[in-house]
């Protein structure tokens, strides 16, 4: 059997709660480095899941070259270290938000094109049979040209963001470190960044448009270290118009699942993706209701999707449902976001 060859740069929370444990379940995949900037830590992690060694410098764990590398390392980091790892000659997964600065999302699709890589973005949504089957019943039964779009996220950030808390994890290496999320310098921002990051790499796989204005207001930024709560409207490159809404709820609230919505009006028909009430459908006067067959738990989010997606790829038996290309539109949407909120007004690209 062919092994994979795997690092990891940035064995942070998500990556020891997600990440690994689908790495580790496979016999096809051969830990090699992993990297944390605490080293006790990256050696408790190397002895939990069974790499070959640990490092606190990111370099070491592509030096031995491998075949697939995750960065999960803070949103600030990612271009510095998927940049070197596409250069090493592996496919990469790189965790969301792809970038901070929308230049240098695409600056890594340029990369991973040039070294004939493959760069996929940890939107979990994109991985799930649940949403590649509501891509499909789109694209097959259709809605028409884009006209409007309406984005809802609502999640369990509200004491992660505010820096009073975090999510609740009895083991210590899975416990995120609080700058991670409420340093904007290392963040690029609250519940925008951290989660609509997800909700816009669903919609722009489900419509594929590019936000070229935005209008958006925040709250929570005058009391807590990054924002709480996002609003904004939306202006696509097709015509299209859009409001994006997200909303950081208590902690408990949605238990494994996310209030995340998606409705869009096309010229032809409507549809709607909602993975809280599991539910997809698409109307059109010319052939009525077309919906999918969903059953209790399809919604809930499956955390091993993206790492096996990438091991998949680099067996060179599997589709990429998340693209660099994706991340970078996704980066460029709540980069007008941000500019927006800071300016108080409506930006254009």
């Amino acid at each position: 059997m062919k092994k994979i060859r795997v690092s990891v740069i940035g064995a942070g929370s998500w990556a020891v709660a997600a990440h690994l444990p689908a790495l580790k379940s496979r016999d096809d995949v051969e830990l090699v480095g992993v990297c944390r900037s605490n080293l006790d830590a990256a050696e408790r992690i190397r002895d939990t899941f069974g790499f070959e060694f640990a490092s606190a410098d990111y370099r070491d764990v592509l030096a031995p070259g491998v075949d697939a590398v995750i960065v999960a390392s803070p949103s600030s980091l990612h271009h510095e270290h998927a940049a070197a790892a596409l250069r090493s000659g592996a496919h990469v997964l790189c965790e969301k938000p792809m970038t901070i600065a929308s230049a240098e999302a695409w600056d890594l699709v340029k990369i991973a094109r040039e070294h004939n890589r493959e760069l996929l973005i940890a939107f979990g949504w994109n991985f799930m049979a649940m949403i590649r089957d509501a891509k499909e019943l789109i694209s097959q039964v259709g809605i028409g040209t884009l006209e409007h779009v309406t984005v809802h996220m609502s999640s369990s950030t509200r004491e992660l963001l505010s820096g009073t808390g975090s999510y609740p994890d009895s083991a210590p290496d899975s416990v995120p470190q609080t700058a991670t999320w409420t340093d904007p310098l290392v963040s690029g921002g609250g519940y925008g960044q951290a989660q609509l990051s997800h909700a816009l790499g669903l919609t722009l796989a489900l419509f594929p448009d590019r936000v070229v204005a935005a209008s958006a207001q925040l709250f929570g930024a005058a009391t807590t270290p990054v924002e709480l709560h996002d609003a904004a409207v939306l202006n696509f490159e097709s015509g299209a118009i859009g409001v994006l809404s997200g909303a950081s709820a208590h902690a408990g609230a949605w238990k494994d699942k996310h209030d995340l919505q998606v409705r869009a009006v096309g010229s032809e028909g409507q549809a709607m993706v909602d993975v809280l009430r599991e539910e997809a459908w698409i109307y059109r006067p010319d052939s009525g209701e077309h919906r999918l067959d969903l059953s209790p738990g399809d919604g809930a989010y499956q955390a091993e999707g993206p790492a096996n997606a990438l091991i998949e790829i680099a067996l060179g038996r599997g589709d990429n449902p998340a693209p660099g290309t994706l991340g970078a539109l996704t980066a460029e949407a709540l980069e007008l976001v941000y500019r927006s909120a800071a300016k108080g007004g409506s930006v254009a690209r």
